[in-house]
């Protein structure tokens, strides 16, 4: 018995062919690639991570320029040796060591002088430039060809070897081993140097070799990004893990990650189009990463900050409206026989409002909320009554208020015709803590009496409402 034979299955697209490559590093060189670049990514998002903390973000800008005399001086000195000057190595070399003197350099004018950090990285970042751009000038008419020196500058990431890897795997081993051993050191010196010091911490040794630290992984990222962008990698991660956490140790994590992913994707994006070129994409990735942390970061992200904000609006209204029930309940009402609390009745609208001047549109959006948080049992007829729920809410806000007030009135001298403004500023701060705190220090454990006139007494609040219908 014979059987139908189906068409055979559709051949991958190109672009999705190539796409599955590039995912599965398929190819050598762009397997190469994309770990050099996300080892360098890793290395600069720990490394970035305590110059952002310490107000040194510019310092990696320094360093970096501070290569390029290195190079320049290295191939002229290679030139006279008689060698073509192109060997990496004794490139490598050279930007270290001005690397390193520029750091040296740094460390001198912030020491021993009345400059601040920001005024020594600017000299060192300005002049180290100048001399690096004067002496590969001085390089084009030696001996040996200077073409490809540029590619320092702006980089050379397809031109990665297995060289390079080797050299970003044991740099970034390097810089993972000083931060799980010198966290807790490096943290105090972004923090508190000054007590640091005082404790006997080598506060500028452990400079020297966060700096060192830096300038090792800015001349291991000169091949694949280059000495500008470079500095890029190394703000780009930890400023974006800055908005999603406070602490320092998921802090380090998160840099190392997104500096790890934003040379992962830039790389990978690179080798998808090859009129990219990889050391800009690498950034581009970085500041996607930066974008999206600066509006969405859990930490300081603008919208989160936004719906922070909205809540507390939301809380201060709520408050607002309750403790404005609440008074007018004492200016309709007054308090019991023994001077308790005042009994949960139907409260004229007409008086609430004037309470706050409250609009016609803020009014609505107060009942609105009362309603959608069960503060509110019924409005009827020109009168409103509160819920067991929001009586009991704002007999708890009132109380929290006065407390404040008494003590503003007794350790700040403030008259009490002035002291319901200065509380009205706070009492949305006060935590359960602090209301304890308070109920200590002023020995009242009652909700007292206002100090002041309520805005309610006047005659019209005074008057007897009529019972809400049933």
């Amino acid at each position: 018995m014979s059987g139908v034979v189906g068409p055979a299955p559709a051949a991958l697209s190109p672009a999705l062919e190539d796409l599955l490559r590039v995912l599965a590093l398929l190819d050598y060189n762009t397997r190469l690639v994309v770990l050099t670049t996300a080892l360098l990514g890793l290395a600069s998002g720990l490394v970035g991570t305590f110059l952002l903390l310490r107000r040194r973000s510019l310092m990696g800008d320094a360093l970096s320029h501070a290569t390029l005399p290195g190079v320049g001086l290295a191939f002229l000195l290679a030139v006279a040796a008689g060698s073509s000057g192109k060997s990496l190595p004794v490139l490598l070399l050279g930007a270290a060591v001005t690397g390193l003197l520029g750091t040296l350099l740094v460390l001198l004018i912030r020491n021993h002088s009345r400059l601040k950090d920001d005024a020594a990285m600017g000299i060192v970042l300005g002049v180290s430039f100048g001399v690096g751009i004067a002496v590969l000038g001085v390089a084009q008419d030696a001996g040996g060809s200077a073409a490809g020196l540029e590619g320092f500058i702006y980089g050379k990431t397809a031109s990665l070897v297995r060289s390079d890897l080797f050299l970003l795997a044991s740099t970034a081993l390097l810089v993972l081993a000083c931060v799980l051993a010198l966290r807790k050191e490096f943290t105090l010196l972004c923090f508190d140097e000054a007590f640091g010091s005082a404790r006997g911490f080598p506060a500028r040794r452990l400079d020297a070799l966060l700096l060192t630290l830096a300038t090792l992984v800015t001349i291991a990222g000169l091949q694949a990004v280059g000495l500008i962008l470079v500095v890029a990698f190394l703000i780009l991660p930890a400023a974006a893990a800055r908005f999603w956490t406070h602490r320092v140790g998921p802090m380090l994590g998160l840099a190392a990650g997104i500096g790890a992913l934003s040379g992962w994707s830039g790389a990978s994006v690179s080798a998808l189009f090859g009129r990219l070129p990889a050391g800009a994409v690498i950034v581009l990735a970085a500041s996607c990463f930066f974008t999206v942390s600066l509006f969405f970061g859990r930490a300081r992200g603008l919208a989160y900050r936004w719906y922070q904000h909205r809540l507390f609006e939301r809380k201060m209204d709520r408050q607002h409206f309750l403790r404005a029930a609440y008074e007018c309940l004492e200016g309709c009402y007054g308090r019991d026989h023994r001077g308790g609390l005042p009994p949960n009745r139907p409260l004229p609208v007409r008086a609430l409002r004037a309470n706050r001047g409250w609009s016609e549109a803020e009014w609505r959006r107060m009942l609105r909320q009362a309603r959608r948080e069960d503060h509110l049992e019924r409005v009827d007829r020109g009168h409103l009554l509160l819920s067991e729920a929001g009586y009991g809410e704002a007999a708890r806000v009132v109380r929290n208020h006065r407390l404040w007030e008494l003590f503003l009135m007794k350790h700040a001298a403030i008259a009490a015709s002035h002291v319901h403004r200065d509380a009205d500023a706070v009492e949305h701060l006060l935590s359960p803590e602090m209301v304890d705190e308070l109920e200590r220090e002023l020995d009242r454990r009652d909700t007292p009496g206002s100090p002041h006139p309520l805005p309610t007494a006047g005659a019209e609040a005074r008057a007897d409402p009529p019972a809400l219908p049933r």
